[in-house]
């Protein structure tokens, strides 16, 4: 495994994270068992990653829980996020505070190392900063939070307007981006911000759908060209992105995802979730792999560079 320091939180992290979410959460969604579940996290720690993301809402934090009693909690770095609203309605200080104990309680620990706002919006922003971030703080301050952090809406958040707005005011140390081939906005418009304040970054949506399935691919493609936000001749739509497996050593196209986000720089920490243990191995070791080609790296760039409307789901 590699490590590096996880920006200004002096945290030594994996630069391959555990995502308890996902459409798998860890199996849980697709009917492995919780011993199942535990034992690919368990897995994963056995090779070499020690950042493991997981929050209240994918009803994963107790699986993580069980799955790191008996390693060195020092070495662990404990991710986990809690919505600021419920229903379109905002969650309370009290509450919020509430749900955070809870949160320690399921995963049994007396620290939790990044605690997230979870899946934040723009129009949720002022309610996070003036009603719940001093909850964080004083949590903060009591030893049960390590470090305050924020995932965006990157379903409906295409351009990072909230990450935006939350790097601007300097109130966290880690963000969650979303950032892949289909989807580079984060270079733009996160990136150089969060380099430049030393704010922690986790990669999230480096792989999805887009990249496993072929026939999702192509109607992803299709819109972009409809809406001029790739070039009509930059891809064959009958072999879309083939030439990336072609001109480069990777063996798929999410091997090659996975790499593009790994040494994009900015980039701390890429998570990849699943409830299968092969798939898991898979994943750590396309991280591990070296950058791809110069060459196809730039293509990629140019072929997406103004692409704005998708994340590749």
């Amino acid at each position: 495994m590699e490590y590096r320091t996880f920006g200004r939180t002096g945290l030594r992290v994996s630069v391959a994270g555990m995502g308890a979410g996902g459409p798998s959460q860890l199996g849980k969604k697709t009917g492995r068992s919780e011993e199942e579940s535990i034992a690919v996290v368990r897995r994963a720690l056995e090779l070499g990653v020690n950042y493991i993301d997981t929050a209240e809402a994918y009803g994963t934090e107790e699986i993580v829980g069980k799955a790191i009693r008996g390693f060195d909690r020092d070495s662990l770095v404990v991710a986990t996020k809690k919505n600021a609203f419920r229903e379109g309605e905002p969650v309370p200080a009290k509450e919020f505070a509430a749900g955070v104990e809870s949160c320690l309680k399921r995963l049994g620990v007396e620290t939790i190392d990044v605690f997230h706002f979870h899946g934040a919006r723009l129009e949720q922003y002022r309610h996070i900063c003036d009603e719940l971030v001093p909850v964080l703080q004083s949590m903060q301050k009591a030893g049960k939070i390590r470090h305050l952090a924020v995932s965006e809406h990157f379903a409906s958040d295409f351009e990072h307007e909230l990450l935006q707005q939350a790097i601007e005011d300097d109130l966290f140390d880690v963000v969650m981006v979303g950032f892949n081939i289909l989807n580079q906005t984060a270079r733009r418009r996160v990136l150089p911000a969060t380099r430049k304040k030393g704010i922690a970054t986790e990669c999230m949506f480096a792989v999805r759908r887009a990249f496993s399935n072929p026939v999702r691919l192509r109607e992803i493609l299709v819109n972009l060209r409809r809406s001029d936000e790739i070039d009509a001749d930059a891809v064959d739509l009958l072999k879309p992105l083939e030439w990336v497996l072609e001109e480069s050593d990777a063996r798929t196209l999410p091997e090659a995802a996975y790499r593009f986000c790994r040494h994009e720089p900015g980039i701390d920490v890429v998570l990849t979730g699943t409830g299968n243990i092969r798939h898991l191995e898979e994943n750590v070791t396309s991280l591990l792999r070296p950058p791809l080609p110069e060459e196809v790296v730039k293509r990629l760039r140019g072929i997406f560079g103004r692409v704005h409307s998708v994340n590749g789901s």
